[in-house]
């Protein structure tokens, strides 16, 4: 799931009555209180996890870094977007401790034997937060949605069609092959179901009305409330609510966390994660998480249209630096997206940090003088600190760079138009290969907004998406992720920890190395 997200601005809501809050009208409200099956991490739970010693009740005060660029779940790609949502809405299946799919709203299913056709048995009695009931044509609504106009439609380029085949079943029938078809419909983000008659109505994102263990009740560019929902068809939640606080300072987070203004942060600045964690003043949860972070060239402008041109602005940069400003000893570098210790890895790094042969490069092109805007976000705030490093270190091959620093609505909008020379910016919690390439690398990937364009690897990518040997797959994967790396189409800098804090007050609550934040395990002493 990007980082990236569609624009929109996040309207004031709250007031009270039943079911979803309507973002465009002020009396508009929810109902109340809890729980699901909370899947935990793969990472060390010594390090990732509160233990579930707390008591029931209460509101948790969290505070994320930005405020969500909009409110439907099937339209936003943005982080702080998901950090919410996810804890209103729910998936047909869901990664587990090891990120494997289980059950959520779908209870089971099952396929034929040239895997074309899955057939997915749906919970009984569950309902949206408006108590409408929850059915298979919320499903197929659903998806289709997302196929047609959601961020995630690319996830869906293998099904022919969904068909409710009664109230509690659906059919999915492929056009090929799709061995990974759970992975992607597993992870919230992007993937949720809503109400049939919302996409009817065409409000989604103004009304929020999910299956989840909370509902939204009121919406501000500053505060998003949420309220336990008491028809929650799983297990808890054990909180009375949540209360999401917009601070993009970190510093300002982590001293409103040891001062008891809030119980949970969603980042610890990079530089105190170590002395926190041995302070022990407050939890800090840390795993290895799958997320990558990269800069990436706009290829439909010159010189970027030239792959020695991006070759010799990789050769250049030395991710072993930025890794260190950004993120201390809080993250793994490398060269290629998918994180060590992954079936997927990869273990290549033909780049290093080799000025001399950046500028071997440079000459070879004919390039003098060249100039980059580089855009990047303060809601990121390592993609600022990073773009310091990068000016450094291109500087030392003759390169001026141009740091511009935009709020995120902007930067998406800018993204989306191909205002830019380069960005950067991160790709959060992936799990299957085809998360990581295809959407950013394909030549008609949805994400692939630098404009990358290789017959090769549009071939390789085709081929691993229906291979269903899983060694076979890999190695189709392993030829994709050279050529991409080998060709510059992004510039890969570093897989980071998820390092996240709560008061020692809180309890049951994971750091995941998916990046979900879910709360319905939580508890909080009063």
């Amino acid at each position: 799931m990007a980082v990236t997200a569609a624009s929109g601005l996040l309207l004031t809501a709250c007031g009270d009555g039943g079911g979803g809050v309507d973002l465009d009208d002020p009396t508009a409200q929810d109902t109340e209180d809890p729980g699901t099956d909370d899947p935990g991490t793969d990472g060390d739970t010594d390090a990732g996890e509160a233990t579930a010693d707390g008591t029931e009740g209460g509101t948790l005060v969290a505070a994320i870094g930005g405020e969500p660029d909009q409110l439907n779940p099937l339209t936003t790609t943005s982080s702080f977007a998901f950090t919410v949502l996810e804890n209103v809405y729910d998936t047909l299946v869901q990664p587990g401790d090891d990120l494997t799919p289980e059950p959520a709203l779908a209870e089971s299913w099952e396929t034929s034997d040239d895997l074309l056709t899955w057939v997915f048995t749906l919970r009984e009695g569950v309902t949206f937060h408006d108590g409408s009931d929850f059915t298979a044509d919320d499903v197929v609504a659903s998806m289709e949605y997302i196929r047609d106009e959601g961020a995630n439609g690319w996830r869906l380029e293998a099904v022919d069609a969904f068909e409710a085949t009664d109230d509690y079943t659906v059919t999915v029938n492929l056009n090929r092959p799709a061995p990974n078809l759970l992975d992607q419909l597993g992870p919230f983000k992007g993937m949720a179901i809503v109400p049939s008659e919302q996409i009817d109505a065409g409000t989604l994102g103004d009304e929020v009305i999910g299956t989840g263990p909370f509902q939204l009740t009121s919406a501000s560019a500053d505060v998003l409330e949420l309220e336990a929902y008491a028809d929650y068809w799983g297990e808890g939640p054990y909180l009375d609510g949540i209360e999401f606080r917009i601070i993009p300072d970190e510093g300002v987070k982590l001293t409103n966390l040891e001062t008891g203004e809030v119980d949970w942060i969603d980042s610890v600045p990079p530089e105190q994660v170590t002395d926190l964690e041995q302070m022990g003043e407050v939890e800090v949860g840390r795993v290895a998480g799958n997320d990558y972070w990269y800069m990436a060239l706009n290829n439909e402008r010159e010189p970027f249209d030239d792959p020695d041109v991006r070759r010799a602005i990789a050769f250049a940069l030395d991710p072993v630096a930025i890794a260190e400003a950004t993120n201390f000893d809080a993250a793994t570098p490398n060269e290629t997206a998918i994180p060590e210790g992954s079936f997927w890895y990869l273990d290549y790094a033909p780049f290093g940090h080799d000025p001399d042969q950046a500028q071997s490069l440079l000459d070879e092109a004919g390039v003098d003088g060249l100039s980059i805007d580089l855009m990047v976000t303060n809601e990121f705030p390592e993609t600022v600190t990073a773009a310091q490093v990068i000016a450094s270190q291109l500087g030392e091959v003759g390169v001026d760079v141009q740091i511009r620093t935009e709020d995120f609505t902007t930067w998406l909008a800018e993204q989306g138009e191909g205002n830019f020379d380069a960005f950067a910016l991160g790709w959060l919690g992936n799990i299957d290969p085809d998360d990581f390439y295809y959407a950013q690398h394909h030549s008609e990937g949805v994400n692939n907004f630098q404009g990358f364009d290789d017959a090769e690897v549009d071939q390789l990518l085709d081929d691993a998406r229906v291979e269903v040997d899983e060694e076979a797959r890999k190695e189709l994967y392993d030829q994709a992720a050279q050529r991409i790396v080998d060709q510059a189409s992004y510039i890969y800098f570093y897989n980071p920890d998820i390092v996240e804090a709560w008061s020692p007050d809180v309890s049951g609550y994971v750091t995941r190395a998916d990046s979900a934040t879910r709360f319905v395990d939580t508890r909080l002493e009063e």
